[in-house]
This record gives C-alpha cells, structure tokens and sequence, in this order.
C-alpha cells in the first residue's frame, strides 16, 4: 500500500511539474501604489483581465496557459530591476508586459540582451528605434514594444493642432507654448521634440514650469504661467498631479489651452477636477472610449465582466489600453506558437507579421498598429479628444455622469504625422 500511496504521489508531482513546464510564463510589472498608480491601475487592470480572458476563454495560446505573474513595483526602478532579474532568472519569462519610463530605459539593454519582448506602458520615443542607428538614437532598443504613439509624436500632433487653432481662431502674432511638468525622464521625454516642432511652427516657446508627479499646492506654477502670457501648456504628468494644477490655474484666472499627454487626463480625472477639466485636449490611443459602437466593445465588456476586479459599467480609456497592449502581446505569441516553441525571438517575429494590425475580436476598439524590424513607432494616425465637462460633478459616479452627458470625450481631429526619420527615437 506504502508503495502504490507513494508511486501515486510521485506520478502526481511529476504531473504537477509537466503541467507548469507546458504553460508559457510571461511577466505583469505594475505601479499600483506609487506615485503613477491614479493611471497605472485601470491600465494594469486591463492588462491583467485580458490575459485572463484568454486563459479562459481562448485555452491560452496554441493550447497552453500564460502563466502570469504580477508584481507591483510602486514605480521604483531598482525594484523593477530586481524583479526583472527574478523573472528572468527563476521563471524563464518568455516576454514582459511593463510600465513606466525610467525601469523600461534602463532595461533596454537587459531586455536585449536577454531578447525578452518587453510591451511598456512607456510610450518614449527612445523605445522605437531597434536598430540604434537613428540621428538622435542613444541605444537599440530591438525588443520594446508598446500600444499607441510614443509621447513625442503624440504631443507633436497636438502641436500641429494648436498651429491650426491659433490660425482658425484669427488671434494676432505669434502663439506662446510652455512645457510643463516634474524634472522626470516620462514627463522629459517628449520635451526637446515638442519644443523643436514648436518653434519650427512659428511658437515662441516658454521656459519649462516644473511642478512634481505627487499632487500638491500649485498655485506658484499657475501665477507663473498666467504671467508668462502662454497660450498652449503641455501637461506632461499623469492625471493625479495635472487635476492639482488645473484646479489651481483655474482659482488664478489662467487662460490657457492645456495638452494632456495619454497618462494625464482620463474619466476619473475629469470627475475629480470638474469645471477646470473642460476643454483639455489630449490624444486617445484607442478608436473608441468605453461603451462605444465598435464590434470588438461586446469581448471588452466580457473582460471587464469577468476580470478580477468584475466591473460591468464603465472603465476609463486606460483600461481599454491595457486591453489592447496585452492582446497584441498574445497575438505576437500565437504566432510565435505557429512557427514553433514560444521563444523570445519568435515573439518578435509576431510582432512584425502583420500591417495595419488590429488584435482579433478587437476590430474598432484598438486602432491599428504596425510595427517594422526597423521601425518600432506603431502608430502615426494620433486621435485628438477634447474633455467636455458641462456640470457638477460631484453628483453621480462616472458612468453615471458620462452616461447623462455632464462628461463627454469629444473627437477633436485625426492628425497623421509623416514617418520622419529624425524624428525616430526622438
């Protein structure tokens, strides 16, 4: 009997191990509790209910499980870099779905090296060079990927606006434009383009206003900027710090239109700052926003049904990201799958397969994206949306006020950027 309990033991272990050796490991680094955490958990909720999903739903890829495995760093780069060190070392991760600018720079070489794709919630422009060899490229970054214009494209597309709008608007002399945001490589990042394309486009550009990525008493900053005279004021933070700003501009009597980078304003930040919400103008990464006429919306709805944190009535434009980050990963996989094992290398090779990509079940939510050996500016097409806040609101939940129109996030304009090629890595 003691030998039939333990060959029965053993026969389950080495089950046990086969099962866990045929599932495909794939790491989850997340900030769901520093400083980025406003705009960093919708996105990693989207992320991980996705994944999920596919588990569930699909069987996983080609038949095998993802083996997810989460972290959340609290955006503090060392500790994304030991993470990343486990993964690699102890859980043979096959790619890496992660976040924020400083620990995807300085894990480029890591990542290479190691050739793990790795799909950040960074959107740098020094991300999109694989080769290292553009005019302003300081290293090859041939295994980073993300969903969405980098952040120097995005605000040069809404630069390009502001040019148009200065025009329609009939407004004597030049435009003013300021930069505005932490001392910090994200807000940084798309700095020195946006103020190239700026004064090539006629701008007098402004000295940069500095306020921290923590929300605080920006009053200082907003008389700063009321004085100066600007007319366009980047914001180069995530939401929480930006809500901080545009109420205290807002109690100064600044006049100005601000730009919000993809992080820095949403639904919840709308609710939040109210009034001093209206009119920014921000670039959407997907087609639509929540609850938008699109096919791919019904497998959406089942995500966020069915996720973790099951929710059935509203997720900001984040979590739809989230969605379309992890889906392209899985669908670079199952390519991989086609060709053989699951490899780092195959990855990459799914991630180039496909022009004009949009993931499967996802048609009219994610916008296409395209990504070459020597290219890895996914997408060009930049879709502008305005903030319309037109009520209290304090009153209802988001969904509640998005759904009765005091909230709306209004199509500004499609601008396309021309794939210039000193503007890759840039």
């Amino acid at each position: 009997m003691r030998a039939l309990l333990l060959g029965g033991a053993v026969a389950l272990g080495l089950g046990g191990v086969a099962e866990a050796q045929t599932r495909i490991p794939v790491g989850h680094l997340m900030d769901n509790s520093g400083p980025t955490s406003d705009v960093g958990v919708p996105y990693g909720q989207g992320v991980a209910d996705a994944l999920a999903w596919v588990n569930r739903t699909r069987g996983g890829v080609a038949g095998r499980q993802l083996n997810v495995s989460g972290f959340d760093y609290g955006y503090q780069a060392p500790r994304a870099i030991a993470q990343y060190q486990a993964w690699v070392q102890r859980e043979r991760v096959v790619a890496i779905q992660g976040w924020g600018t400083v620990d995807t720079e300085a894990l480029i070489t890591f990542v290479t090296r190691d050739r793990i794709p790795y799909i950040s919630g960074s959107y740098s422009a020094a991300l999109t060079d694989p080769t290292g060899r553009a005019p302003r490229a300081d290293k090859a970054a041939p295994f980073n990927f993300f969903y969405g214009p980098s952040y120097s494209d995005a605000l040069r597309a809404m630069i390009q606006w502001a040019a148009e709008d200065w025009k329609a608007k009939g407004r004597p002399g030049r435009p003013k434009y300021v930069h505005m945001g932490a001392n910090h490589p994200y807000p940084n990042s798309p700095k020195a383009a946006g103020e190239a394309l700026a004064a090539e486009l006629g701008f007098d550009v402004l000295p940069a206003v500095q306020f921290t990525l923590a929300p605080g008493d920006f009053t200082a900053q907003c008389l700063t900027l009321r004085n100066s005279g600007a007319n366009y004021a980047y914001l180069g933070n995530t939401a929480g710090s930006n809500i901080s700003v545009l109420r205290a501009c807002q109690t100064a009597g600044v006049n100005v239109q601000f730009l919000g980078n993809v992080w820095g304003m949403d639904e919840n930040a709308m609710k939040a700052a109210g009034a001093a919400a209206n009119g920014v103008v921000f670039p959407l990464r997907t087609a639509v926003s929540w609850g938008g006429d699109a096919p791919g919306m019904a497998n959406a709805r089942a995500i966020s049904q069915g996720g973790a944190t099951a929710q059935a009535e509203y997720r900001p434009v984040h979590y739809l990201a989230g969605i379309c980050s992890a889906m392209l990963m899985v669908e670079a996989m199952e390519t991989a799958a086609t060709g053989g094992q699951v490899t780092g290398d195959r990855i990459r090779e799914g991630f180039y397969a496909r022009q004009r990509w949009v993931p499967r079940g996802f048609e009219g939510v994610c916008k296409p994206s395209t990504f070459t050996v020597e290219d890895h500016r996914g997408q060009m097409a930049i879709s502008l949306y305005r903030a319309v806040v037109s009520g209290d609101t304090t009153q209802g939940s988001v969904a509640e006020l998005m759904r009765n129109g005091t909230m709306k996030l209004e199509p500004v304009t499609e601008i396309t950027l021309e794939r210039r090629q000193d503007w890759l890595g840039w």
